[in-house]
């Protein structure tokens, strides 16, 4: 099943998502593997492997 927009979390658990993702892309800069970033952060290795292509493509801002 597909969510709306904020994937039916409240603006703190966004927010704290928006946290990880960012905590990810400084990992990336470092050169951590996908799935030492999976295991540091406690999320599937599917969501860091879409979290590095956005960021390949457009950085923090993707």
């Amino acid at each position: 099943m597909r969510y709306a927009q904020g994937g039916g979390f409240t603006p703190q658990e966004q927010r704290r998502r928006e946290e990880v993702r960012l905590q990810a892309a400084e990992m990336f800069e470092q050169g951590v593997t996908n799935a030492a970033v999976a295991r540091t952060l406690r999320v599937t290795h599917r969501s860091v492997e879409r979290w590095r292509r956005a960021w390949r493509e457009g950085g923090t801002a993707g």
